[in-house]
């Protein structure tokens, strides 16, 4: 018996481990975050967003968030949509026409006609935010109409006249030129290669040279001085 005794106790003793390192059970859960109704936002200088009214629907609220990028809508989020299997599918859907149509203008989905009806009047809202802060705002691309110098040549004066839009040259006029038929023929040749070219770097109008060299001298006066 005296034996036996120590024998149990390094049994025991040899059990204690095992219990120890026992790996322990117990239930574990995963968070499926909430997918957004996006479209990449883009993040120059020039972007602006407005967000629409939130229209209240008998399926939930609706309120749409629009990015432009310039005066183009580049990118739609929703803020708030009702939680709904089909409004969940239409909304992809809506943002796409939104995109393509660059207006409220689209067409309802199927089966989401609620939301598709909320949608639109809180993107038309988000809209008429942008037309009137661009209505408020003075125009980053302001008109200038800049006269170039007089040219004398041999068959007459010759002056041209350039209206800039922003750096973009948007009409010509000539203010001087010859009393001439050939003249007269090439001048709107020549304004229309202008308006092509953005410069004066044109080719001379077939019999009518002297007015064409003097209308080159004085549209890139014109230009040099709207640079200046």
């Amino acid at each position: 018996m005296k034996r036996a005794i120590p024998v149990l106790v390094l049994s025991v003793v040899g059990l204690i481990p095992v219990w120890r390192y026992e790996p322990s059970t117990g239930s574990t859960s995963t968070t499926t975050p909430a997918a957004e109704s996006t479209t990449p936002s883009t993040s120059s200088s020039g972007t602006s967003t407005f967000t629409g009214t939130t229209v209240n629907t008998e399926k939930g609220d609706v309120q749409v968030r629009i990015t432009y990028d310039g005066d183009k809508i580049s990118a739609v989020k929703m803020l708030k949509q009702p939680n709904h299997p089909q409004t969940t599918a239409a909304v992809p859907k809506l943002i796409a026409e939104t995109l393509e149509a660059q207006s409220a203008d689209i067409d309802t989905v199927s089966g989401a006609t609620i939301t598709s009806d909320g949608y639109r009047e809180s993107l038309q809202a988000a809209i008429d935010q942008e037309a009137a802060a661009a209505s408020a705002s003075p125009s980053a691309s302001t008109s200038q109409t800049v006269a170039g110098s007089t040219v004398n040549t041999e068959k007459g004066d010759v002056q041209v006249q350039v209206t800039f839009d922003g750096d973009k040259i948007s009409a010509v006029k000539m203010l001087k030129q010859p009393n001439h038929p050939q003249t007269t023929a090439a001048v709107p040749k020549l304004i229309a290669e202008t308006l092509e070219a953005q410069s004066a770097d044109i080719d001379t109008v077939s019999g009518a040279t002297i007015t064409s060299d003097g209308y080159k001298e004085s549209l890139q006066a014109a230009i040099d001085a709207k640079g200046a």
